[in-house]
């Protein structure tokens, strides 16, 4: 049995694609902002490494340090007001499944506020802290402590700026291409706040004050 191999002129084949394809703009630009995510998550990393090596005794020059200031109980607040602010969010894209642009509206609404919450109880806390005449300059430990929980507060800051933007956005475009892209895009930012939380309240938290 023979088989025969097609010939191809190379004089006439066409090496590159020079047509026109349409491209799915939401999930285009979704990739997009994945891939920023991905050099926000390397922010975090080289932030969790600081504070990985300035976590010891020594780096807190004698003065305080998270087992003493650290209460458990109230950053477990923090991440309940959280996380409830991930699963509201996620009710508001269910309902952006079916259409329903009262009950995204309400979803996003619930998510912001509790979204302030954790805010609140995070300047709080650090009020607490500068009261106690802790600030950046009292140590190592303390300086990349203090970074690295304010980084991450300060993306929830803008998250929920953008969470207003949207609401606003949805209620007089309703539910365009723009809008719902990003309405994903901001879906996997306020996401990602809360990964990066669970890292935070166990590796910073939990793991300062046992230790």
């Amino acid at each position: 049995m023979s088989s025969h191999a097609s010939t191809v002129d190379p004089k006439k084949a066409e090496l590159w694609d020079t047509h026109h394809h349409s491209h799915d703009v939401i999930s285009t630009r979704t990739l997009g902002y994945f891939l920023y995510l991905l050099s926000d998550g390397m922010l975090f990393a080289t932030l969790f490494a600081a504070y990985g090596v300035l976590s010891y005794q020594h780096s807190y020059f004698g003065g305080p340090t998270p087992a003493e200031f650290v209460k458990p109980w109230y950053t477990f607040a923090q991440t309940i007001a959280l996380f409830l602010s991930v699963l509201a969010y996620g009710f508001g894209m269910n309902a952006l499944k079916h259409k329903n642009k009262s009950g995204l509206i309400n979803g996003m609404l619930a998510a912001f506020v509790l979204g302030v919450v954790f805010l609140v109880l995070d300047i709080h806390d650090m009020s607490h802290l500068y009261s106690m005449g802790i600030t950046l300059a009292s140590s190592g430990g303390m300086s990349a402590f203090m970074v690295l929980t304010q980084v991450h507060a300060t993306h929830i800051f803008f998250g929920l700026i953008w969470i207003l933007v949207m609401i606003a956005q949805v209620m007089t475009k309703g539910f365009t291409e723009e809008t719902v892209g990003r309405l994903l895009t901001l879906r996997m930012f306020w996401h990602l706040q809360a990964v990066i939380w669970v890292f935070v309240y166990i590796f910073v938290y939990l793991w300062g004050y046992i230790s």
